[in-house]
């Protein structure tokens, strides 16, 4: 069998904390081993133990999540860190994400996606919150954060990328298909072989792939 996935959940709210804690200590691929109130506590949690994940809010007393990140991946290169944020964080979820997290969720997220962020870190994809906004997105490509830099270069046939530029839209299936005379099954067969070329889980990914490698431009997505 596989071994669980060691869970760190780091936020000083402690009715958020003791929530997120319970629903995760009921997922039997993964095992909380700890929680911590501060980035001072996490550090020392993190070197106690040998976490697979941490889930850790941005801002917090005494060492915030930006720095708390910033120590543990000196140390744990491959620790896998998900940021917890607020909505109008945008800046803070870029500074998360080039100090090394490798993922992000808003707090609102519901238990899937939270599950979700958790098993594709551990795949070593980036995680993009599904309600990432066009301006969040944006912000993120005009960073340093890029984790398409040392994979193989992917090729996209002139069908995907038509697909691909309406995935940025927002197009759901059904219009895609109506778009390009195609079936809604033949259309998620694409979407599914598009997601997985690029490694992400949802249109945020894409939308940030795609505008990351100049496959859409802002003035596209925003037409």
């Amino acid at each position: 069998m596989t071994e669980p996935i060691q869970l760190l959940i780091a936020d000083d709210h402690e009715i958020f904390r003791d929530g997120l804690a319970l629903m995760l200590s009921r997922q039997k691929d993964m095992n909380l081993v700890g929680q911590a109130g501060d980035g001072v506590e996490l550090l020392a949690l993190v070197e106690a133990g040998c976490p697979d994940v941490v889930l850790m809010d941005i801002k917090m007393p005494r060492m915030d999540g930006i720095q708390a990140t910033k120590e543990l991946i000196k140390t744990y290169p491959d620790l896998h860190i998900v940021a917890l944020s607020m909505f109008s964080e945008e800046n803070l979820i870029v500074e998360m994400l080039e100090a090394g997290a490798k993922g992000y969720l808003l707090k609102n997220a519901d238990k899937q996606e939270i599950l979700d962020a958790i098993h594709s870190v551990m795949e070593n994809r980036v995680y993009y919150c599904r309600d990432t906004s066009v301006t969040l997105a944006s912000m993120i490509v005009k960073s340093n954060f890029n984790p398409y830099r040392k994979k193989e270069v992917v090729e996209f046939s002139e069908r995907e990328l038509e697909i691909i530029k309406l995935i940025c839209k927002q197009f759901t299936a059904q219009e895609m298909g109506d778009n390009l005379f195609l079936s809604r099954r033949t259309i998620e067969g694409y979407r599914t072989r598009i997601l997985e070329k690029m490694s992400v889980k949802n249109t945020a990914g894409v939308v940030i792939y795609a505008l990351k490698n100049k496959l859409i431009s802002e003035k596209e997505l925003l037409q």
